[in-house]
Protein backbone atom coordinates (compact mmCIF):
# COMPACT_ATOMS: atom_id res chain seq x y z
CA UNK A 1 0.00 0.00 0.00
CA UNK A 2 0.94 3.57 -0.66
CA UNK A 3 0.27 6.55 1.06
CA UNK A 4 -0.04 10.17 -1.10
CA UNK A 5 0.82 13.49 -0.18
CA UNK A 6 -0.68 16.51 -2.47
CA UNK A 7 1.38 19.66 -2.18
CA UNK A 8 1.01 23.01 -4.63
CA UNK A 9 4.19 21.52 -6.54
CA UNK A 10 3.70 17.88 -6.92
CA UNK A 11 2.77 14.82 -5.57
CA UNK A 12 4.43 12.53 -2.95
CA UNK A 13 3.72 8.62 -2.87
CA UNK A 14 5.23 6.50 0.60
CA UNK A 15 5.84 3.35 0.28
CA UNK A 16 4.50 0.90 3.48
CA UNK A 17 8.19 -0.28 3.39
CA UNK A 18 9.06 3.33 3.95
CA UNK A 19 7.43 3.91 6.29
CA UNK A 20 8.13 0.49 8.02
CA UNK A 21 12.26 1.56 7.98
CA UNK A 22 11.48 4.97 9.67
CA UNK A 23 9.44 2.89 12.50
CA UNK A 24 12.31 0.08 12.69
CA UNK A 25 15.39 2.64 12.66
CA UNK A 26 13.40 4.33 15.84
CA UNK A 27 12.26 1.14 17.68
CA UNK A 28 15.82 0.00 17.88
CA UNK A 29 17.62 3.53 18.80
CA UNK A 30 15.45 3.32 22.16
CA UNK A 31 16.71 2.17 25.46
CA UNK A 32 16.09 -1.43 26.14
CA UNK A 33 15.47 -2.66 22.69
CA UNK A 34 17.48 -6.15 22.24
CA UNK A 35 16.32 -6.99 18.91
CA UNK A 36 13.60 -7.28 16.52
CA UNK A 37 11.29 -10.10 15.45
CA UNK A 38 10.03 -11.11 11.88
CA UNK A 39 6.26 -10.23 12.63
CA UNK A 40 5.70 -12.84 9.57
CA UNK A 41 7.17 -16.28 8.37
CA UNK A 42 8.26 -14.15 5.08
CA UNK A 43 10.39 -11.94 7.03
CA UNK A 44 11.80 -14.82 8.89
CA UNK A 45 13.12 -16.60 5.78
CA UNK A 46 14.24 -13.51 4.83
CA UNK A 47 16.27 -13.02 8.17
CA UNK A 48 17.30 -16.36 7.95
CA UNK A 49 18.64 -16.05 4.43
CA UNK A 50 20.72 -12.93 5.37
CA UNK A 51 18.64 -9.73 4.32
CA UNK A 52 18.92 -7.11 6.62
CA UNK A 53 16.23 -5.24 6.52
CA UNK A 54 14.92 -2.23 9.05
CA UNK A 55 11.38 -2.93 8.39
CA UNK A 56 11.49 -6.64 9.98
CA UNK A 57 9.05 -6.59 13.35
CA UNK A 58 6.98 -3.71 11.45
CA UNK A 59 3.96 -3.80 10.50
CA UNK A 60 2.01 -0.46 9.03
CA UNK A 61 -1.58 -0.37 7.95
CA UNK A 62 -3.93 2.64 7.33
CA UNK A 63 -7.28 1.37 8.10
CA UNK A 64 -10.21 3.46 7.68
CA UNK A 65 -12.07 3.44 10.76
CA UNK A 66 -8.88 5.32 12.58
CA UNK A 67 -7.46 8.61 11.48
CA UNK A 68 -3.56 8.38 10.70
CA UNK A 69 -1.68 4.93 10.49
CA UNK A 70 -1.59 1.92 13.26
CA UNK A 71 2.41 0.66 13.17
CA UNK A 72 3.25 -2.37 14.93
CA UNK A 73 6.48 -3.48 16.24
CA UNK A 74 7.25 -6.63 17.94
CA UNK A 75 10.60 -5.94 19.86
CA UNK A 76 12.75 -8.50 22.34
CA UNK A 77 14.14 -6.43 25.24
CA UNK A 78 17.13 -6.72 27.69
CA UNK A 79 16.55 -8.64 30.93
CA UNK A 80 16.31 -6.15 33.96
CA UNK A 81 14.42 -3.27 31.62
CA UNK A 82 11.07 -1.44 33.02
CA UNK A 83 9.38 -3.52 30.12
CA UNK A 84 6.39 -0.87 30.21
CA UNK A 85 8.64 1.89 29.84
CA UNK A 86 10.99 0.58 27.26
CA UNK A 87 7.17 0.25 25.40
CA UNK A 88 6.26 3.90 26.31
CA UNK A 89 9.40 5.06 25.11
CA UNK A 90 8.88 3.15 21.55
CA UNK A 91 5.31 4.49 21.11
CA UNK A 92 6.21 8.24 21.85
CA UNK A 93 9.85 7.85 19.46
CA UNK A 94 7.96 5.87 16.45
CA UNK A 95 5.07 8.54 16.44
CA UNK A 96 7.21 11.25 16.56
CA UNK A 97 9.52 10.15 13.89
CA UNK A 98 7.15 9.08 11.40
CA UNK A 99 4.80 11.83 11.84
CA UNK A 100 7.75 14.26 11.60
CA UNK A 101 9.54 12.79 8.44
CA UNK A 102 6.13 11.85 6.73
CA UNK A 103 3.94 14.13 7.59
CA UNK A 104 1.69 11.54 7.89
CA UNK A 105 -0.02 11.23 11.61
CA UNK A 106 0.16 7.74 13.65
CA UNK A 107 -2.83 7.12 15.42
CA UNK A 108 -1.62 3.84 17.03
CA UNK A 109 1.79 1.78 17.76
CA UNK A 110 1.36 -0.71 18.97
CA UNK A 111 4.43 -3.00 20.99
CA UNK A 112 4.51 -6.33 21.12
CA UNK A 113 7.47 -7.85 23.37
CA UNK A 114 8.10 -11.41 21.90
CA UNK A 115 11.08 -11.99 24.54
CA UNK A 116 14.02 -11.14 26.73
CA UNK A 117 17.12 -11.36 25.79
CA UNK A 118 19.70 -12.37 29.01
CA UNK A 119 23.36 -11.85 28.51
CA UNK A 120 25.98 -13.98 30.46
CA UNK A 121 27.77 -11.56 32.54
CA UNK A 122 31.96 -12.92 32.63
CA UNK A 123 33.61 -12.80 35.56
Amino acid sequence: MTHHIDSNVGDITLSDSLVANLAGIATTECYGVAGMVARNIQDGISAALGQDNLARGVGVRAPTDEEGLVITVNIIVGYGVNIAEVARNIREKVRYVVGHCTGIPVSRVDVHVRGVKVTSIDD
